[in-house]
């Protein structure tokens, strides 16, 4: 799935002949979204079982062997990978003076209210059920999408933070389970172009997009005190910047933060009560016209 509208020469030459060799099949749209991005590609799809990654990644030898395993256990609909981020473990290595594994990820890991603060899985080396996965190293079995009808929601926006976890929440409705495995891995790059990618935390467009992506997850899926829960973690962290988000104390960026935090909920709050009389899927209705 290819949302860059132009490329370098040299990697549309690379492509075009990679998809001349039917080594991968190259499909171009003229918008970009990581969630329509998902769905178009699950809609051409023909496997059993579907891996999602990035376009900024590295995959080891028998990456795909590795995710195809766990599914011979019936009680597991989706795998998540492990991420070696590169931004992630560089500022973890600063803290901890050296490698930082992690066993058991803590019970808060499996609370959907504060599960993204514990969840990690970059630094877990056990394997284990977990609530949610990683967008960049993801798999699921195609069936939960063609039997029981769950797709991405495509009103998640931006580089769509949070989607993948919305999907992940909804997927619990099917009784299937999410198995994380360490040797399920990649690098990833982290890089800043190129498709929807929009990762600055700088950008006005990357602040109000990361809050409304948060709040329509709760919204959507959790219960009123998970997400009291979330609400003031998300507050104590990305807004007062206390840890694990260790961002300035500045009393003018902390307002300009909170600012962020309020436009983003308003936000949130108009995407969910327009819900009632539009799912939002653009991209997926776009698809269907042309197919007709």
């Amino acid at each position: 799935m290819d949302q860059t509208q132009n490329h370098k020469p040299e990697i549309e030459a690379y492509l075009q002949q990679l998809a001349n060799d039917q080594k991968i099949k190259w499909f171009r749209v003229n918008w970009a979204s990581l969630p329509g991005a998902r769905n178009y590609a699950v809609r051409r799809a023909t496997g059993d079982i579907i891996v999602f990654i990035d376009d900024d990644v590295k995959m080891p030898a028998g990456y795909l062997q590795a995710h195809a395993r766990n599914y011979e256990r019936q009680e597991v609909g989706a795998v998540a990978g492990r991420v070696f981020d590169r931004m992630k473990l560089a500022d973890s290595q600063k803290k901890h003076q050296g490698d930082y594994e992690i066993e058991e990820l803590p019970l808060q890991a499996m609370d959907p209210g504060i599960a993204w603060y514990h969840i990690d899985l970059v630094h877990t080396i056990k394997p284990q059920w977990v609530i949610s996965a990683r967008g960049c190293n993801m798999s699921y079995r195609r069936e939960i999408f063609t039997k029981h009808g769950i797709w991405f929601d495509e009103r998640f926006r931006g580089s769509a933070v949070r989607e993948e976890s919305d999907f992940c929440l909804r997927l619990r409705q099917t009784g299937y389970q999410i198995w994380y495995d360490p040797d399920a891995s990649l690098v990833h790059l982290g890089e800043e172009t190129g498709g929807c990618h929009d990762i600055s935390t700088r950008s006005l467009k990357y602040q109000v997009t990361f809050y409304h992506n948060h709040f329509l997850m709760a919204l959507k899926n959790l219960t009123p005190s998970q997400q009291v829960r979330l609400f003031a973690k998300l507050f104590d962290c990305h807004v007062l910047g206390n840890p694990p988000c260790n961002k300035s104390g500045s009393p003018i960026k902390i307002v300009t933060r909170a600012g962020f935090y309020t436009i983003g909920f308003i936000d949130a709050l108009k995407t969910q009560i327009k819900s009632s009389w539009d799912q939002g899927q653009v991209y997926t209705e776009l698809d269907e016209k042309v197919d007709g």
